[in-house]
């Protein structure tokens, strides 16, 4: 079985004071750069999903976006993915906000914390700063 993940991006991003909100379309950039080189290492799928859209692409990432900018707008995405998935008990989406993590946790996902995926994906030597 291929472990698919979903990945809360922005929950992922703001893991970390790094100074992200200064530039929030590069931190995006920086994220699905590093989801690219962790996947080629570990195998799998990810989809990474964001509020807005933002220019950019992979042919290795899935990069989705909420149907509309609005509060929580991401989160419902990711819910929506994990009800409209065959084998939700298959996905692991990557968040550590309680509110999205019980949501997906009922549509029968599991999760993973935000924190520890970013170092996990750190580790693979897939960030370079």
């Amino acid at each position: 079985m291929t472990q698919r993940w979903v990945v809360d991006a922005m929950n992922v991003i703001g893991s970390r004071p790094d100074g992200w909100w200064k530039n929030r379309d590069a931190a995006m950039a920086r994220l699905v750069d590093q989801l690219e080189r962790w996947t080629a290492t570990q195998g799998g799928a990810v989809t990474v999903v964001f509020e807005r859209p933002v220019p950019i692409e992979s042919s290795v990432v899935e990069i989705a976006y909420a149907p509309r900018v609005a509060a929580n707008s991401a989160d419902d995405e990711i819910v929506r993915r994990v009800h409209a998935d065959e084998q939700p008990r298959d996905l692991t989406v990557v968040t550590s906000d309680g509110a999205l993590a019980e949501r997906v946790r009922r549509a029968g996902a599991t999760v993973y914390p935000a924190a520890a995926f970013r170092r996990l994906i750190d580790l693979t030597g897939a960030d370079d700063e």
